[in-house]
């Protein structure tokens, strides 16, 4: 963990602080561990102070019956690990969580909590951004989630570009065309995160690599003002294939997308998909009957991240 700050002055506030965080997909198919972009559904967060020492959770929503309701819970811990940066910890907190945000499925709900939570500190601390800046706060996230993709596009809204600097978590805001919208194919299976990083091979082609390396640099310009290059700017020789062993049907259905000149990608690590798309709904709205097994869902892109 990034070094703590020893600040005596710190002053907790009385009242509660609310904070939205959204969904984040990360990747966006050749932009492995690098791209992201935040999506407008919204978990919610709403903390207090407590003064005895007292963890009162409760979570209603998405994963509600599986998340931690003490002091392990992942938005807490969060919460502890930017109070303890700032220099000081709260004996006790209260915390409420709406979780809409599906888990296991690509979609970032472990990034929502812990920019969630690490925002709540710093809402929670008077003068919070002289203790804990937007830089030391997405270094903390990249901690905690292991890297900063999700946590930087959850945090800035909009696409992001992220990178690791001497084991530090650094990203870049990157405004996306107005005119781009997603649709997500959501299936009811999880898919564990790290279960699907281990399949991906520790070395590629040369051939691959630079197909990877070209797509990604269009990418960039496809999402900020030419959305009419996405399919192009979209394709991936580097990580979604080699996950088809444990989804099979996300990888079926994005080769299917694709074949018929559609930006489908896999969110994240799977297995939710999505299609990045812009202009003529008609197309679109043919897709879900070419998905069964799959929550089809118009997303709007999150021009803003933490409110």
């Amino acid at each position: 963990m990034s070094a703590k700050k020893m600040n005596s002055g710190v002053t907790f506030k009385a009242t509660m602080s609310q904070i939205s965080v959204p969904a984040t997909s990360a990747n966006i198919g050749p932009g492995f561990d690098c791209l992201g972009i935040a999506l407008e559904m919204r978990d919610r967060y709403a903390a207090q102070i407590l003064d005895d020492a007292t963890f009162d959770v409760d979570v209603s929503g998405e994963g509600a019956d599986e998340v931690k309701k003490d002091s392990k819970n992942l938005v807490i811990r969060a919460m502890m690990a930017g109070f303890e940066f700032m220099g000081k910890k709260p004996k006790g907190i209260a915390l409420r969580s709406l979780n809409v945000i599906p888990h296991g499925r690509g979609l970032g709900s472990s990034a929502s909590a812990i920019v969630g939570g690490l925002a709540l500190a710093r809402s929670l601390v008077l003068t919070g951004d002289e203790y804990m800046s937007d830089e030391e706060l997405i270094t903390l996230a990249t901690e905690l989630e292991g890297h900063p993709d999700n946590v930087a596009a959850a945090f800035y809204g909009g696409a992001t570009i992220a990178w690791s600097e001497n084991g530090i978590g650094r990203a870049v805001n990157l405004k996306v065309d107005s005119r781009i919208k997603a649709l997500l194919l959501i299936p009811d299976n999880q898919v564990p995160t790290a279960k699907a990083r281990k399949l991906i091979p520790e070395s590629i082609s040369h051939l691959d690599a630079t197909l990877n390396s070209t797509r990604t640099a269009l990418l960039v310009h496809a999402l900020a003002q030419r959305p009419d290059l996405l399919f192009t700017a979209t394709a991936d020789l580097l990580h979604q294939s080699y996950r088809e062993s444990v989804m099979p049907k996300s990888i079926a259905l994005i080769n299917k997308l694709r074949g018929a000149g559609i930006a489908a990608v896999l969110s994240g690590a799977g297995p939710s998909v999505m299609i990045l798309y812009a202009g003529d709904e008609s197309e679109i709205d043919q897709i879900p009957a070419l998905a069964p097994g799959f929550n089809a869902m118009k997303i709007a892109i999150a021009q803003s991240g933490v409110q």
